[in-house]
C-alpha cells in the first residue's frame, strides 16, 4: 500500500531518509536531518521569491491558477461579486461565514461609525506637499494612526484586535479620499453615515457644493464589485509583507503600512497603470497588429496579460470586463476600451499567446474603469489598498492565531568571503 511519504537518498553519504508528505508538502525543517557529518548544518531549500514554498496554512482564499478559480472561504468569486456587497464579503473573509441579517446590520453600523478620523490626522495630511503622491500619503497616514490608538499593540486581546480591524476598514476610504482631495487642492469632505460604504467613498471624493451628495448607483455598484474582487488574493507580495511584519507582534497599523508599501510597487499595485500607458501608446485600434508583432519579437510587453499564479483566464477579469461596459454607459465610452477589447480578442486567438498561457488579468480593465470615473493614474494603488485592507487584516489575524507561526526569519546561502584579518589603512589596496 502506498504511503504518504517521500524517500530521499543522499548520494553524498548513501543514506536514505523518509519524510512525511502533508497536503502536497514536506516540512523544510525535516530536511535538516540530512547531513554529511556532525559539523554539517543540514540541508535547506533555496527558493528565491518563494516560487514553490508554502510559508503558511490558511482557510481564507483558495486559488487554482491552472483552472482560473478564485474562492473566498469556499464561495466562488463570481457568486460573491454578483450577489453581495463589499461589507458582506469583508465579514465573510474575516469571520469565515456570510453574515445573517442581524449580523450584517451590526457589522455595517460598526464600520459606518468608525469612518471619522481624528482632526490631528487631518492636519497631518494637510502638511504634505500639494503634489505628494496619494499612495505615499496613504502609507504614512495609516502608520500614523498607531500613535492615536496606543492600545492597538495589545494584539493578543480579541476585543482590542476587533476594534482595530473595524477602525482600519472604516477609515481607509476616508484617508484615501482625503489624499485625493489634498492632491487636487480641494477641501476635505467628511464621511456621510447615511450612504453605503462605496457611496460614502464617492461622496468624500467628488462632493462639491451640493448639500446632499447622491452617488450614481451604477458607479456605486461598480465600486462594490471592484472592492470585492480585490479583497484578498492569497499569499501575494503585500499579504506576505503583512504576515511577515505582523509576526514581530507589532500593532496592525504599522504592519498594514508595510503591506501598503509593498503594494505601492509597480509590479504589484501599479500594474493597471502600466496597462493604461500601453493602451495610450497603441493609440488606435488599427495599430494593434503592429504592436502585437513587436511583442512577439521581444520589442515590447503585453501589459495586463499573464499572472504569476493564473495560467488561465483570471476569473476577476471576466467580471470586471462587464463592469467596464456598465460604467461606460454612465461616463461615456473611452477609446481605450475599444483598444483593450480588440487587443484582448486578437491576443486570445493568437497561438503565440495561447501557448504561453497569457490571458487577461484583473489589471487589464480596472485602470480603464478608474480613469473613466475621473481618477488620476497616481491614485490607482490607493484604490487597490482600500479593499485589500480586509484581506491583510484577516491574514494577519489568522497568522497570530496559528500556533506554528513564529517571527519570520528566512535562511540564506552565504557566498561571501571566508574569515579575513583586519588590515590597517596603510596596508589596504
Amino acid at each position: 500500500m502506498a504511503k504518504d511519504t517521500l524517500t530521499i537518498k543522499d548520494n553524498r553519504t548513501g543514506q536514505e531518509y523518509e519524510l512525511p508528505i502533508w497536503e502536497g508538502t514536506i516540512k523544510a525543517i525535516d530536511l535538516r536531518q540530512i547531513k554529511t557529518g556532525p559539523e554539517d548544518f543540514g540541508l535547506m531549500t533555496y527558493d528565491p521569491a518563494f516560487m514553490n514554498t508554502a510559508s503558511t496554512k490558511s482557510e481564507i482564499t483558495y486559488l487554482d491558477g491552472d483552472n482560473g478559480i478564485l474562492r473566498y472561504r469556499g464561495y466562488p468569486i463570481e457568486q460573491l461579486a454578483e450577489k453581495c456587497t463589499y461589507l458582506e464579503v469583508a465579514y465573510l473573509i474575516l469571520y469565515g461565514e456570510l453574515p445573517n441579517q442581524d449580523q450584517l446590520a451590526q457589522w455595517v453600523h460598526e464600520i459606518t461609525h468608525h469612518t471619522i478620523i481624528h482632526e490631528n490626522i487631518k492636519h497631518f495630511m494637510q502638511n504634505f506637499r500639494y503634489d505628494a503622491h496619494p499612495m505615499g500619503m496613504f502609507i504614512a497616514t495609516v502608520a500614523a494612526l498607531s500613535t492615536f490608538y496606543p492600545e492597538a499593540n495589545q494584539i493578543n486581546d480579541t476585543n482590542v484586535r476587533t476594534i482595530q480591524i473595524q477602525r482600519l476598514i472604516a477609515k481607509v476610504p476616508t484617508i484615501a479620499a482625503f489624499s485625493y482631495r489634498h492632491s487636487r487642492g480641494l477641501p476635505f469632505i467628511y464621511p456621510d453615515n447615511n450612504l453605503s460604504y462605496p457611496g460614502n467613498f464617492l461622496s468624500m471624493m467628488f462632493k462639491m457644493m451640493e448639500q446632499n451628495y447622491e452617488p450614481n448607483p451604477v458607479l456605486e455598484r461598480a465600486l462594490d464589485v471592484l472592492f470585492i474582487l480585490h479583497a484578498d488574493h492569497e499569499q501575494n507580495c503585500s499579504t506576505s509583507a503583512m504576515r511577515s511584519i505582523g509576526s514581530s507582534k507589532v500593532d496592525p497599523y504599522s504592519a498594514m503600512a508595510g503591506a501598503a508599501a509593498a503594494l505601492y510597487g509597480p509590479l504589484h499595485g501599479g500594474a493597471n497603470e502600466a496597462v493604461l500607458r500601453m493602451l495610450g501608446q497603441i493609440g488606435d485600434v488599427k495599430n494593434i497588429p503592429g504592436f502585437i508583432e513587436k511583442v512577439k519579437q521581444g520589442e515590447g510587453r503585453l501589459m495586463g496579460f499573464g499572472h504569476r499564479v493564473y495560467k488561465n483566464y483570471d476569473p476577476r477579469a471576466k467580471i470586471i470586463k462587464q463592469v467596464a461596459e456598465d460604467v461606460f454607459k454612465v461616463t461615456g465610452r473611452n477609446d481605450l476600451l475599444d483598444i483593450a477589447l480588440e487587443l484582448e480578442q486578437i491576443a486570445l486567438s493568437d497561438e503565440y499567446f495561447i501557448q504561453r498561457k497569457l490571458y487577461p488579468n484583473v489589471d487589464f480593465y480596472s485602470g480603464i474603469i478608474y480613469q473613466a470615473m475621473g481618477l488620476p493614474v497616481a491614485f490607482f494603488p490607493v484604490m487597490f489598498a482600500i479593499p485589500r485592507t480586509v484581506g491583510w487584516l484577516a491574514q494577519w489575524q489568522e497568522m497570530l492565531l496559528d500556533d506554528e507561526q513564529k517571527i519570520a526569519r528566512p535562511r540564506q546561502v552565504y557566498l561571501g568571503e571566508d574569515k579575513r584579518d583586519f588590515q590597517p589603512m596603510a596596508k589596504r589596496k
